[in-house]
């Protein structure tokens, strides 16, 4: 059976490797003027190109004139959602038998 001073001296080492992994850095230095400031100034840079116009990004369907309306998709669809209502219920009939 293994001692607790041995567990307690592996989990020392391996906090000691997983501090050792740790970056240099100072979280409590100042950032400079270059890190911040280049992402802004590229930013800022002028365009050369122009911007170019899309025609479809406005198109719109034909409007449906006042009284009329397009029922036949919704009629279709109707009529597949019988079709499988009486395919399902022909189903459960057979199971039954």
């Amino acid at each position: 059976m293994r001692r607790p001073s041995h567990l307690a001296a592996l989990t020392a080492a391996a906090c000691l490797a997983l501090a050792a992994c740790g970056s240099a850095d100072d979280a409590s230095t100042e950032a400079s003027a270059d890190t911040v400031e280049m992402p802004a100034d590229e930013a800022l840079a002028p365009i050369s190109e122009e911007p170019v116009a899309d025609h479809e990004a406005n198109a719109t369907d034909a409007p449906v004139p006042d009284g009329e309306t397009d029922a036949a998709p919704a009629e279709a669809a109707a009529e597949a959602a019988a079709d499988v209502a009486a395919e399902a219920a022909a189903a459960a009939a057979a199971a039954e038998e």
